[in-house]
């Protein structure tokens, strides 16, 4: 059987809905390429969803059942290999909860994030004092060396907004989040001057839902979605929990949460105005 590891690379979920869709195409069942590995059909299908990584004798013998071209099949084997390698993020593995592995990825591969924060300041656009103050309350007890490598995990995903070709941010945070006091007036102070740098960026759009609309279909916890310029890949959203997290890509679900993220948005400050909404908080601070 493939190798189970923390969490799939974006690469390989690619390859494994790839997989899929040569094998339906070729009118192969489950059964079938599974006799062709002597394996059972549960590999195959942990295969195509990316459950397990991609292991190459296994990946070249179902090409060939499926009829595929050798040029092809050398093609695929070469990206294949290349989606097996580990991604950045394992250097972290130390800190990193598995379930989050897959999130690294789908970030660092999206063109468009929507993210939506009732509480905090969305990480990517965090800075280092206010991270470390949040993950000190997240993580008490945890030493300082692994507070240091959860804080430079979170520096480091930021990376993404300012590389060639970034994706483009839009989050929406509610004004409850501009008042809880993460780490001190200073940290705080700091923090909006961070937010007021990000609304200048052409790749960040960021709003907040004030005190003052009330009640919004959102209130019920974070989430996140991606969108990405890969065909084969859907829309993803990511909502976690407190010990763990889910990932939806089924069109229903994704339609729904993307329905909230519009409503949201509605009753949100302009985004024109997000800037001296800022400057006013800040005035306060």
């Amino acid at each position: 059987m493939g190798e189970a590891r923390s969490g799939p690379t974006v690469g390989q979920m690619v390859l494994g809905m790839r997989l899929r869709d040569l094998r339906e195409k070729a009118g192969v069942s489950y059964a079938e390429a599974a006799r062709a590995l002597h394996v059972n059909q549960t590999t195959v299908r942990r295969m195509e969803k990316a459950e397990v990584g991609l292991k190459l004798p296994y990946v070249e013998k179902l090409l060939r059942t499926y009829g595929t071209r050798e040029e092809e099949i050398t093609a695929f084997l070469r990206l294949a290999e290349e989606a097996n390698r580990p991604g950045w993020w394992h250097r972290f593995r130390d800190v990193l909860p598995d379930w989050f592995g897959l999130y690294v990825s789908l970030e660092g591969a999206a063109s468009r994030i929507r993210a939506y924060e009732p509480q905090f300041v969305p990480g990517l656009l965090q800075t280092e004092d206010y991270a470390r103050a949040l993950l000190e309350i997240g993580f008490p007890g945890a030493s300082d060396q692994e507070i240091d490598r959860r804080v430079a995990l979170r520096t480091e995903r930021q990376g993404l907004l300012t590389r060639p070709e970034p994706p483009h941010l839009w989050a929406v945070m509610d004004e409850a989040a501009l008042h809880v006091n993460v780490g001190g007036p200073d940290v705080m102070r700091a923090q909006v001057d961070r937010l007021i740098e990000a609304v200048q960026m052409p790749n960040v759009t960021l709003q907040v839902v004030p005190f003052a609309a009330g009640p919004h279909p959102g209130m019920g916890g974070p989430f996140q979605l991606f969108r990405f310029k890969v065909p084969e890949l859907p829309d993803i959203v990511y909502a976690e929990g407190l010990t763990s997290a889910v990932y939806l890509d089924q069109r229903a679900d994704v339609a729904a949460y993307l329905q909230v993220m519009d409503r949201m948005c509605t009753q949100a400050t302009p985004v024109r105005r997000t800037e001296a909404f800022l400057r006013d908080i800040r005035k306060e601070l």
